[in-house]
C-alpha cells in the first residue's frame, strides 16, 4: 500500500503518549512538522522538550478530563494499553470515553492500537496457530477479550478510525520497511517494531484508503 509521506502539518493528540508506540508517535510527528498534544495521567513522566508540543493532564476514564484538548485538532492517537491478565476495562471503556469526548469536541478523525493476537492468523504455521490459540490468547484473554470489546464499539461509531493491529512488538528501531493488510490476516505477520508502528501512522495521517479500516502491519 502506498504511503502519503508527505502531509501538511496536522495538530494531533495523543494519549498513551508515554508507552511504547505513543512516544515514538510523539517523537516522530514532531519530527514530521505537526503540532502535538500529549495527555497523560502523570504530565510529568514525558521528558520531551520541544517547541511543538504540548504535554496536558488527562485521563480516558474520565471523559470530562479530554474534551477541552480534543477542540480543534486534526487527528487523534489512541496508543492506550498496557498487558494485563486481570480483567480490565481499559480499552473498551476509555476508548468509549474518547468516541464521547471526540463527539463533544466534533473531532473525527483518529487511529486505534489493537492487536493481532485477538485472532488466530490462518496463514501462520501449524505451531505458531497453536501457540496463539492455546498459550498466548489465554495468557492475555482478558486484555484480548476487552480488545475485542473496543474494536466493535469503535467501528459502530460515528468517527473516522482507523484499527491498528500490530503482532508481537519490538523495542528495535525505525526501518520505514514493513508490509501492510487492509481488512484481512497479513501473511506471516510475526512481529514489528513500536517505531515502526508509528511510522506507519504519521505517514498516513491523511490517507483516505485507511479510514474505516484495520489494519494488520509486521516486516
Amino acid at each position: 500500500m502506498e504511503q502519503i509521506e508527505k502531509s501538511v502539518r496536522q495538530r494531533i493528540v495523543v494519549l498513551g503518549a508515554n508507552g511504547g508506540i505513543g512516544r515514538q508517535v510523539v517523537l516522530q510527528a514532531l519530527a514530521a512538522g505537526h503540532q502535538v498534544t500529549a495527555i497523560l495521567r502523570s504530565p510529568e513522566k514525558l521528558a520531551i522538550a520541544d517547541q511543538h508540543l504540548e504535554i496536558v493532564k488527562g485521563d480516558v476514564m474520565n471523559p470530562g478530563s479530554l474534551t477541552e484538548h480534543f477542540m480543534q485538532k486534526d487527528t487523534l492517537i489512541s496508543a492506550i494499553g498496557r498487558n494485563s491478565f486481570k480483567r480490565t476495562t481499559l480499552y473498551s471503556q476509555g476508548s468509549k470515553n474518547v468516541i464521547y469526548a471526540m463527539q463533544e469536541s466534533g473531532l473525527k478523525r483518529a487511529f486505534f492500537i489493537s492487536a493481532s493476537g485477538i485472532e488466530v492468523n490462518p496463514t501462520h504455521s501449524l505451531l505458531i496457530r497453536l501457540a496463539t490459540r492455546f498459550i498466548l490468547q489465554a495468557m492475555l484473554r482478558n486484555m484480548y477479550a476487552d480488545q475485542v470489546v473496543m474494536e466493535s464499539l469503535i467501528k459502530s461509531s460515528f468517527i473516522d478510525w482507523t484499527i491498528i493491529r500490530p503482532p508481537k512488538l519490538l523495542n528495535k528501531p525505525k526501518t520505514g520497511n514493513y508490509r501492510v493488510s487492509l481488512n484481512t490476516f497479513l501473511d506471516n505477520g510475526i512481529s514489528i517494531s513500536r517505531a515502526d508502528v508509528a511510522h506507519f501512522i504519521v505517514s498516513n495521517l491523511i490517507n483516505k484508503a485507511i479510514v474505516r479500516k484495520t489494519v494488520e502491519i509486521a516486516y
